[in-house]
């Protein structure tokens, strides 16, 4: 029901533009409406058994659930905060919001898929939507920026499908279970390693989802896409496109391939080395950034890396719930963080006309709301405690230890103190330098009161996070296949 929901708001959105000449607003609030309706729909649906729907191809469990509800969170979200900023395209809202909600319908079915054709339904109607989105400026740097997507994307998606092959092609099945079925069927003194279609397949696998977290070395995409963007939709692909990314990566290897036949520890380590040179190439080439979208594109390429830490960590000690936790707390204390970073630039750029960091100079004596929002949401990055990122660091650091991981827990510790640099450079420039001009940021309601709950999510996630991480181990919990 959440999903026909969605799908018939995209489309009633698109009928309703064509018969609004002035106005356009109501369409945002039009797109709210439906995703309300679809959470109530999940709300209502939470304590329902866990079933598989479709012959088997879509799980409705509490794994899903959790996802809907982050994924309908996000977007409306980032619908508050895209009201002001549609106005640079005011012809084209109802395509621009009829695309957020079908990119939302692919992420949630990311979430849910249980089978090898879906999941490639799935990723490319999400995509679909995203290249788009990418280039609706239709300016010279958003063409260049939906073009290099496009191009990258569907080598990423031949890599991604190919891997699926190879998989279907060992087991003769796509369902997910189906597979598992066949690999635990396989005399447990054989060597599957032997198997290099299969290892291939789960290779290119890794591959074409690590283009969809923007996981090093198949980030290259990340910083011109941020940059090239309309800001709310860097925003949604900064968090909900990687979160849908991760919901997929964990669904499948963690029920496919954490059996001890299905190489659980190679995939492990595979991802621990892309881990590694996730969060010290996005931290150290963030560094020298001058534009604050690319420099928080950088560091979303260091984030994916930290997450990684957990799917790692899932790989290597499949028995403990520590990695599963850690990856789903981490995806719900990024998304908040960004969410107030990208915000607070929305409104700030809006006005400044810049996204150099360096028109940012002395916004606390201006604009000391927007500021310090920003300044929590940098800190939260960065891990200061007692914000959500602090936790989520710390869980995935626990959880690396309790994989027999340290190692790539001081990797990822080092990485933190590097990230210090830039983060704390903006923060610099607004707190400590003398502004060049009188900049008043003006907001509608929406986005402040975007602003507003994300910033208070991040404080809420960081003092009291027991309901969430309830919430987290119950869906972690009822994953179906």
């Amino acid at each position: 029901m959440p999903e026909i929901i969605i799908l018939i708001t995209a489309l009633l959105v698109i009928i309703t533009d064509l018969f609004l000449t002035k106005s356009k607003r109501h369409l945002a609030y039009l797109s709210l409406l439906g995703l309300g309706a679809a959470a109530v729909a999940t709300v209502l649906n939470w304590n329902n058994p866990p079933e598989l729907a479709f012959g088997g191809m879509w799980a409705l469990d509490g794994y899903a659930n959790f996802f809907r509800i982050l994924f309908i969170s996000l977007s409306g979200l980032v619908i508050m905060a895209s009201i002001d900023y549609v106005n640079k395209f005011r012809r084209f809202q109802g395509e621009y919001y009829a695309l957020v909600l079908l990119a939302l319908l692919g992420m949630i079915m990311m979430a849910s898929t249980t089978n090898l054709i879906t999941m490639y339904l799935s990723l490319e109607l999400a995509g679909l939507a995203f290249y788009v989105l990418v280039g609706f400026l239709k300016d010279q740097r958003s063409t260049e920026s939906a073009l290099k997507y496009l191009l990258l994307g569907g080598v990423a998606s031949a890599m991604l499908v190919f891997g699926l092959v190879l998989i279907y092609g060992f087991s003769g099945e796509t369902n997910l279970g189906s597979i598992l079925n066949y690999i635990q069927t396989l005399p447990s003194g054989m060597d599957i390693t032997a198997h290099t279609g299969f290892i291939l397949g789960i290779i290119l696998t890794i591959t074409g989802l690590g283009f969809k977290v923007a996981a090093v070395p198949f980030q290259f995409w990340a910083p011109d896409v941020y940059q090239g963007s309309p800001t709310p939709i860097t925003l949604y692909l900064s968090i909900a496109s990687k979160a849908a990314g991760f919901a997929l990566f964990l669904r499948l290897f963690y029920t496919l391939f954490t059996d001890p036949l299905a190489l659980s520890q190679e995939w492990a380590l595979i991802v621990a080395v892309l881990a590694t040179a996730g969060m010290t190439l996005g931290n150290v080439l963030a560094i020298p950034q001058k534009n604050i979208k690319r420099m928080l594109g950088y560091s979303s390429i260091a984030h994916a890396g930290y997450i990684l830490v957990a799917l790692a960590a899932v790989g290597n000690s499949p028995e403990l719930a520590d990695g599963r936790i850690s990856l789903l707390f981490y995806l719900v204390a990024f998304a908040v963080s960004d969410l107030v970073a990208f915000v607070s630039i929305i409104a700030i750029s809006r006005s400044t006309g810049s996204d150099e960091i360096s028109s940012y100079e002395g916004l606390a004596k201006t604009n000391p709301v927007y500021a310090s929002a920003l300044t929590l949401a940098l800190l939260s990055l960065t891990g200061f405690p007692p914000l959500a990122g602090f936790l989520a660091k710390y869980y995935i650091f626990s959880a690396a230890v309790q994989a027999d991981l340290l190692w790539l827990m001081i990797v990822a510790a080092v990485n933190t103190v590097i990230s210090a640099v830039f983060y704390f450079n903006v923060i610099r420039v607004m707190w400590l330098r003398q502004p060049r001009e009188e900049v008043r940021v003006l907001a509608s309601w929406p986005l402040k009161l975007a602003l507003g709950i994300s910033g208070m999510a991040v404080l809420i996630f960081g003092i009291v996070p027991e309901a969430l991480l309830n919430l987290i181990e119950k869906a972690t919990e009822l994953i179906i296949h």
